[in-house]
């Protein structure tokens, strides 16, 4: 077991601790109309997430015959999460790396959770240099405080310790984790990191816009109402599922009943427009929490906010994603293929139906009104469509 960077005790309650809360994990069942309680999702507030239109995919998922299903941009797991519920053997993926261990934490996770001791031993301060400084030094006054910083600094040191010994350590740790990167998007202006605004949180001035409340909560009240947030949604699926970490044109070449893409979503206008689309880049703190030993290998020194350095990605590159689509159109080309996208998105929606046919496919869509946070069409019934395309 570990040992918590020394704190030995950790050994002779885990077991014990972990047995009595996993009592209390929800079984497997299939919704019906009246079930589906949106409120039991786990939370978030990343940037597309799909948790809020949860009941409107059930409506489509519900109709159509699969028992697996690959989620190819798995983001906040809320999708996964659903297809999970529904009794499927669900596949979770995303290329970066923080959003895979939510997708461990909440998805391939079964019966692993966290007791309130768990959290408890993760906030405990570490002995002098048994921690780092790297945030509190290098990201400083950017976008936390120095005491948040090094708040930030201590939680990642402490779930380092944990150690991989085991997949129920890996599950612990995932879910300390996604603990982490919640508490640190709802105490950042606009949930993202593409700027260097900690101003905006702590300028003595009268404010119009922003969550003044909720970014003057400490972080360790929310980590721990995060951690136990998501260790309530832990339940065991009726079919195995699993959480990979592969870019979409990496994926294995498997067999899945139903492919679910939701990619980024860009606009034609300009790549200063798409900005937010590359989610590498506004989440780039997140993702470097993940990879703290080698953090300042990867950092972009002469960014503003100090992101990380670029990658190729066809996926947020305009000029690119319609071959990437077309690519994963035909790899899959046995399975049934649901793409969530918007209108007025690059490659059209006419395009993707268009390649779909070539492919030998039927499509139908259904779409409906949803406006995204940071979505500058201002709420337009007419311009705030959110599309489902299903190819059978």
């Amino acid at each position: 077991m570990a040992n918590w960077c020394g704190m030995n005790d950790m050994a002779r309650s885990h077991t014990k601790e972990t047995q009595s809360a996993s009592q209390d994990i929800a079984p497997v069942f299939d919704y019906t109309e009246d079930d589906l309680d949106i409120s039991k999702f786990p939370s978030t507030r990343y940037r597309g997430s799909k948790r809020k239109i949860v009941p409107w995919l059930w409506d489509s998922f519900k109709e159509l015959d699969f028992a697996s299903a690959l989620d190819v941009f798995g983001g906040t797991a809320s999708v996964s999460y659903l297809l999970k519920k529904m009794g499927k053997a669900v596949t979770y993926n995303d290329y970066l790396h923080f959003n895979y261990l939510i997708g461990l934490a909440l998805v391939e996770n079964d019966q692993t959770v966290l007791t309130k001791r768990d959290v408890a031993k993760a906030l405990m301060p570490l002995p002098n240099g048994r921690s780092s400084n790297f945030v509190r030094e290098t990201f400083k006054g950017i976008f936390f405080t120095d005491r948040e910083n090094r708040w930030i600094d201590n939680v990642v040191a402490r779930i380092g310790c944990i150690g991989n010994g085991s997949s129920e350590l890996a599950y612990k740790r995932a879910l300390l984790s996604y603990g982490l990167f919640q508490s640190c998007l709802i105490k950042r202006p606009f949930n993202l990191f593409h700027r260097r605004n900690l101003y905006l949180r702590t300028a003595d001035v009268k404010r119009g816009f922003g969550n003044k409340t909720s970014w003057d909560r400490s972080f360790k009240s929310y980590f721990f109402s995060f951690c136990m947030e998501a260790s309530d949604a832990v339940f065991k699926g009726a079919k195995p599922c699993r959480a990979t970490r592969f870019d979409a044109k990496d994926l294995p070449n498997k067999s899945y009943d139903l492919v679910y893409i939701d990619p980024p979503y860009l606009i034609k206008r300009g790549a200063g427009d798409n900005e937010t689309s590359d989610y590498r880049r506004s989440y780039h703190f997140l993702e470097g929490l993940c990879n703290y030993d080698s953090w300042d290998e990867l950092i972009d020194y002469g960014t503003p906010n100090f992101r990380m350095k670029p990658q190729a990605n066809d996926w947020a590159n305009p000029e690119a994603n319609s071959e990437a689509f077309d690519a994963l159109f035909e790899r899959f080309k046995r399975s049934i293929i649901v793409v969530s996208y918007k209108k007025f998105g690059t490659p059209s929606i006419d395009t993707l139906i268009r390649m779909f046919r070539r492919h030998g496919r039927k499509v139908q869509s259904r779409s409906r009104h949803y406006k995204y946070a940071l979505n500058h069409q201002n709420g337009s019934a007419e311009l705030n469509r959110e599309v489902l395309l299903i190819a059978e």
